[in-house]
């Protein structure tokens, strides 16, 4: 445990040495994989489908606000949809503009959310991202991971759906209209998993917030409690066809990642828990002092040795 300890030391020194070479580049890794997978998983303008694009693309967003990536992989969407089917481009870019207004008026903070939402259904790991959210988030950041939800059923809608799309090219543009609305709206797997999601933030939200012994873990542990709950009750009602192993099992993977954010961000030691209390004029404190679990950077200790040439005179006795 001290090893891991003494390693966080060094990384969150190292950080913050070198932050303004190692947050640029993590932006640009972010927008990279986040271009690349939107390029692959639609594809349709080739202007935009190329690797230097999205190398220059990446390369800008490394040194601007978090909210370019989000908004230049909006574009990218945008562009693709709009090559593919006027109709998808139109719905989904209407979509786009209201989950802008209801991320900048509640989570405006949360931009990283929407980002790595889909890339984590992906990876099939997304319920890392609502148990993080409501450890080091606000009850708010419930929509902004709402948004991500519905930006990737959105981008997996017209993925499942471009041949049906594409032959409904001679009928007329409002049939086309309502056929991809009424696929987004009456998506009752979406509904159920963001519902799912925003009750886990909250949940964990509200216990690793309070005066308890191990609310962190009790929090995790809860909310992936609940969050399995409520997808199978969803699953029940809606039958929306989860997989009930790889929905745990993957749950079991994202509660272990949280650990790992746990030990970053809060690590502290229960056994070392103080209860203070004081006064002034006006009241009475009663102040829980938890202490972190601090190890510091090992000292290198270099002992130096000066050698000395020793001359040992031996004094020979001549025999006569």
């Amino acid at each position: 445990m001290t090893t891991l300890l003494v390693a966080k030391q060094i990384l969150m020194t190292l950080y913050s040495r070198y932050e303004v070479y190692i947050t640029p580049f993590l932006k640009f890794m972010l927008a990279l994989i986040s271009l690349m997978l939107i390029n692959s998983r639609l594809g349709y303008m080739d202007s935009i489908n190329k690797m230097t694009v999205v190398l220059i693309v990446a390369l800008m967003c490394s040194f601007m606000p978090m909210n370019f990536i989000v908004i230049m992989s909006a574009l990218f969407t945008m562009l693709h949809l709009y090559k593919f089917s006027l109709e998808c481009a139109a719905v989904i870019g209407v979509g786009f503009f209201l989950m802008f207004l209801l991320y900048l008026r509640f989570s405006p903070k949360d931009t990283l959310v929407i980002v790595l939402m889909p890339i984590c259904f992906l990876l099939k790991i997304p319920y890392v991202i609502p148990l993080a959210m409501g450890l080091v988030g606000t009850p708010a950041s419930a929509v902004s991971v709402a948004c991500g939800v519905i930006v990737y059923y959105m981008i997996h809608y017209v993925t499942q759906n471009v041949s049906a799309i594409a032959a409904m090219s001679g009928e007329e543009m409002v049939a086309r209209f309502r056929f991809v609305i009424d696929g987004l709206l009456n998506n009752k797997e979406m509904v159920v998993i963001i519902m799912a999601f925003a009750v886990t933030v909250i949940l964990v939200y509200l216990i690793r917030r309070l005066s308890i012994d191990y609310a962190w873990t009790i929090a995790m542990v809860s909310g992936v409690v609940v969050d399995v709950m409520v997808l199978l009750v969803g699953d029940l009602m809606f039958d929306t066809n989860v997989p009930l192993f790889g929905m745990i099992f993957s749950n079991i993977i994202s509660f272990l990642l949280v650990l790992i954010l746990q030990f970053f961000v809060f690590n502290v030691d229960y056994s070392r828990t103080e209860k203070v209390q004081f006064e002034d004029d006006e009241y009475y404190y009663y102040v829980k002092a938890v202490p972190k679990v601090v190890v510091s950077k090992p000292e290198k200790k270099v002992k130096q040795i000066n050698s000395q040439k020793t001359k040992t005179v031996q004094r020979t006795r001549s025999t006569h």
